[in-house]
């Protein structure tokens, strides 16, 4: 009996979550080429967009491909300001756009949160290690009432490049995020 359970509960599992698997071994490849090199190559960004929309296309007609390219802008549009502002590189804007392709809009959202979430875990975690988090967290201080007392005009301007930290690979971060997303899924 128990045999049969556990059998039913993982056929549960992969027609609920298995189409998720080849989108998380493309953020482990995104990853990885992210630590290694601290970019993600456009053929690996392409490549995911292209067959997410494929993918969609054949699985739900043009009704998959519509929810594939409003994931794809949706990933896009989460990520451009960040990226405008000197938060993260253009990679890692163009992979969440890439997998926002397979996962449609509503996933999307998810791995935004849940990569989120982990990025700031890891960013964290750097800076402690880098022994400057409290170094960061007074700048992060004075920039925030500088904004709110000062009242400057437009948006806050990105730090000059002689106030950049190295940054965290974030390809990690959203590795991290898709395989909570695999592992935990999402309720809406």
């Amino acid at each position: 009996m128990p045999v049969s359970g556990s059998l039913a509960e993982a056929v549960g599992w992969m027609s609920s979550r298995g189409h998720l698997l080849i989108p998380l071994a493309l953020t482990w490849w995104i990853a990885w080429g992210d630590l290694r090199s601290r970019r993600i190559p456009n053929y690996l960004t392409l490549g995911t967009a292209v067959a997410g929309l494929a993918y969609n296309f054949m699985s739900l007609g043009l009704s998959g491909l519509a929810d594939g390219f409003l994931g794809m802008l949706l990933g896009f549009a989460f990520l451009i300001l960040p990226y405008l502002w000197g938060g993260m590189g253009a990679g890692d804007v163009k992979a969440l756009a890439a997998l926002g392709a397979w996962l449609g809009p509503k996933l999307t959202l998810f791995l935004f949160c849940y990569m989120g979430i982990a990025g700031g875990i890891i960013a964290v975690g750097y800076l402690v290690w880098q022994g400057i988090l409290w170094q960061k967290i007074k700048e992060g201080w004075v920039f925030l009432l500088n904004l709110i007392l000062c009242r400057p005009d437009g948006p806050p301007r990105p730090p000059s490049q002689a106030q950049l930290t190295e940054g965290i690979p974030y390809g990690v971060a959203i590795a991290v995020g898709m395989l909570v997303l695999v592992g935990v899924g999402c309720t809406l």
